[in-house]
């Protein structure tokens, strides 16, 4: 099952993505974001990735929801702000205000995590090279979509060999932070030097050749696209016909 969604049409996915983004910003209602959230939530599990979508949706969203909770609560000036410390004081109007929008962020940011991880790049570049979309952008797009995983890889790959030589990479924050510093410059010197191999190798397959460009990667539109993609075109007029979300 989760096979042949992951199969979906681009197109679908990115319909699905902007109804629920579209559906958060316009929302006033706290029920319409934790819905749109428990949407997005199951449809990673049922495309099998609900645990690789639980970890990097905290890892992306804690902090910065932790942020927005304790400033809104705490530090910025409300009308009903009871101090208790020079500029510390709680407001009931900014813990308010705090829980709609990390709600709303959680929202939109679940579902562009989603989008990314059953979306392959290559699908998306296919789909706008259909689109007609130039080479160059597309191009962009793609490395720019692919760039932290592999500087995570990079990194991670960095570290091994940091430590297969004695190094010292784990322990508390200072430790780390030594280990860290000696690993930017392999880091980047890395990276730039994949960067010029990646585009001798698109020279060498004609990228900046003024000819026609043919794909031998082609995508299908199923049934289960239509099916979904007028569903989303339906739940879209509904939210914005019958007078609020």
């Amino acid at each position: 099952m989760s096979k042949n969604l992951l199969q979906l049409h681009p197109a679908t996915k990115a319909l699905i993505l902007l109804t629920v983004i579209l559906l958060s910003m316009f929302s006033s209602q706290l029920m319409t974001q934790g819905i749109l959230i428990a949407f997005t939530l199951g449809l990673a599990f049922l495309f099998g990735k609900g645990e690789e979508f639980l970890s990097t949706f905290f890892k992306a969203t804690g902090l910065l929801v932790l942020f927005i909770l304790l400033m809104q609560t705490y530090i910025v000036p409300n009308p009903d702000k009871q101090v208790y410390f020079a500029f510390i004081g709680f407001s009931k109007t900014g813990f308010d205000t705090s829980i709609n929008l990390s709600l709303r962020i959680m929202a939109i940011s679940s579902s562009v995590i989603w989008f990314f991880l059953v979306t392959k790049v290559k699908d998306i570049v296919a789909y706008l090279d259909h689109l007609k979309v130039p080479k160059a952008v597309t191009f962009v797009l793609a490395s720019t979509i692919l760039l932290v995983p592999e500087m995570t890889k990079l990194s991670q790959q960095i570290m091994d060999a940091q430590k297969a030589r004695g190094i010292e990479t784990e322990g508390n924050l200072l430790m780390r932070s030594k280990a860290f510093l000696p690993m930017i410059g392999p880091l980047v010197l890395t990276a730039i030097q994949q960067t010029d191999e990646r585009v001798l190798t698109m020279e060498a397959r004609g990228f900046s050749a003024p000819v026609t460009k043919t794909s031998y990667y082609l995508l299908k539109h199923s049934s289960i696209d239509w099916i979904l993609r007028f569903a989303c075109l339906v739940v879209l007029v509904l939210a914005f016909t019958r007078g609020g979300i």
